[in-house]
């Protein structure tokens, strides 16, 4: 007879293992296992689940709009494994941009009759309502952003619904939305960039005049005005913007009509709902329509180099703000304390922009590697491109807005910069101009200052501590007129090429931002 010793254990474990007992004289486990029959176990066994799957009632789950081949619905597991919802209803308002614009073309070329056409219409302005208001229930059973504005739509408005799907896929549909909402980020983040321009430029135009150290390798090289430096970042930006503008257009055409990959043989008219969206033209090619991901990797591009300049931006700031360079001081308001050191006052801002950087390249790596071995047209694996370019436009725009917000928050320590600039003899290739201004060769120039500095070190001073005599103790070319050419100030004095750290040079430059960014000439 079947024993029942361990019947009336609660653990599964001691449950199923019951059944396989057919003999009192089997030892009590307990002892064995002294703690097992306390603990729940996060599974259960599936020996165990198995024996008991006839007993579990299942709710009747609803049946997609894709069902009517099948006779079973997909298991939970499959269904939260392949749902986009979670992630993919903010193209929520794109998707009825699209689906008005789809339903207005099928009415016009007399595949749904009018009155369809204003209840579909009808019907979708008042979901996007329900959704702005919070009031919209999200179905993850409905898979998607598309299936569940479907879906809603049909429960809605009835059979009209389900003529909104004529001739269109979400193959097409998806990126369609997903074009549209790329199109609208991009104006964002170009704002945003507009923005941390603007900041840069009124940094430079309060700091007129203000020296400072240029360095190449990290070391000690040429002086530099500051607001040559910081309009470096301000060109670097412009070319961010400008990719991304390229972007913009090339992304601009209409997969919406491609349907699966092949077309369609009903009467559509691509061009009316392109126009209708917005886009220069409908795309050529149906199977290229649903398959490229092209705008998606290049927009993820555009942003990994705006992180990089960030992070760059990002770099100096920090360094300049430690205790060894001293260069900038960080208000209260852009930086954080520490948790144990109470005189700490760190530039996490800054530090926080490069560190983020990080995961803008990541996300291009992702799509990158995401698309590599893909065969045409569309695979489900290009569900996963929405995720990382989601996340890529939220940090980069975060970063822009956080290093405007650091931008108009520092103060550049005059006194402290003073300071450091003697070291280094950043002076040097001014002299060498001085030389080759003489008539002598700039290897021999080279040669000469070079000299010049290992004198200079032996005596502890700089260039222009050395007296007369010792410079044409080096080359009797040197005369008393050299002093104009030394020092930080006259150094600056003397660049003159197109777009370099003089004085006039900087002012154009600095001008020309003024205008193109079309910033109120009595601020700053």
């Amino acid at each position: 007879m079947r024993s029942l010793i361990f019947s009336s254990w609660p653990n599964p474990f001691f449950s199923c293992l019951s059944t396989f007992v057919s003999d009192r004289s089997v030892p009590d486990p307990r002892p064995i296992f002294p703690l097992l029959h306390r603990v729940k176990p996060r599974f259960e066994p599936l020996w165990c689940t198995m024996s008991q799957s006839s007993e579990t009632e299942h709710k009747p789950k609803e049946t997609k709009l894709w069902g009517g081949r099948f006779e079973e619905s997909v298991t939970e597991i499959v269904e939260k494994f392949t749902e986009s919802i979670s992630f993919d209803k903010q193209l929520y308002k794109h998707d009825i941009m699209g689906s008005k614009a789809h339903a207005s073309m099928l009415a016009k070329q007399g595949l749904i009759s009018v009155s369809d056409k204003d209840s579909i219409l009808q019907g979708l302005n008042e979901i996007e309502r329900r959704i702005e208001a919070g009031e919209f229930v999200w179905r993850t059973d409905r898979e998607d952003v598309h299936m569940n504005i479907e879906a809603a739509l049909i429960d809605m408005v009835g059979e009209p619904a389900k003529k909104l799907h004529t001739a269109r896929s979400r193959n097409d549909q998806v990126l369609t939305d997903f074009r549209l909402w790329c199109r609208d980020a991009i104006d964002r983040i170009i704002a945003s960039i507009r923005h941390l321009q603007v900041a840069l430029v009124e940094l430079a135009r309060n700091n007129e005049g203000l020296i400072i150290p240029g360095y190449t390798h990290l070391q000690r090289a040429q002086p530099v005005l500051l607001q040559h430096l910081l309009l470096a970042y301000v060109e670097q930006l412009d070319r961010d913007a400008g990719r991304l503008l390229d972007c913009r257009a090339r992304l601009n055409f209409c997969p919406l009509g491609a349907c699966a990959l092949a077309g369609t043989g009903l009467p559509i008219d691509r061009f009316m709902t392109s126009d209708a969206l917005g886009f220069t033209a409908p795309m050529r090619n149906s199977i290229d329509a649903v398959s490229d991901r092209d705008f998606v990797l290049e927009f993820l591009s555009a942003n990994s180099i705006i992180a990089v300049h960030l992070s760059r931006l990002g770099e100096e700031w920090v360094l300049w703000a430690s205790e060894e360079f001293g260069f900038i001081t960080p208000s209260d308001s852009v930086s954080t304390g520490s948790s144990i050191m109470p005189q700490k006052k760190n530039p996490d801002p800054m530090e926080l922009v490069r560190g983020k950087s990080a995961r803008v390249i990541g996300d291009l790596v992702t799509v990158l590697t995401l698309c590599k071995g893909l065969p045409l047209a569309y695979n489900r694996d290009l569900q996963e491109d929405k995720e990382p370019m989601f996340d890529s436009v939220k940090t980069i725009i975060g970063m822009l807005e956080v290093s405007a917000e650091f931008a108009y928050n520092i103060t550049f320590n005059e006194k402290r910069i003073q300071k450091a600039l003697p070291a280094g003899y950043l002076d040097a290739t001014t002299l060498a101009d001085y030389l080759v201004k003489k008539g002598i060769p700039f290897r021999t120039s080279h040669d000469i200052v070079g000299r010049s500095v290992a004198l200079c070190l032996s005596k502890n001073c700089q260039l222009q501590g050395l007296s007369l005599e010792d410079m044409r103790s080096l080359d009797p070319v040197f005369d008393n007129d050299v002093y104009e050419f030394l020092g930080v100030e006259n150094a600056i004095k003397k660049f003159s090429s197109y777009g370099s750290t003089g004085l006039a040079c900087v002012a154009d430059q600095l001008d020309y931002w003024v205008t193109k960014l079309e910033i109120n000439r009595t601020t700053g």
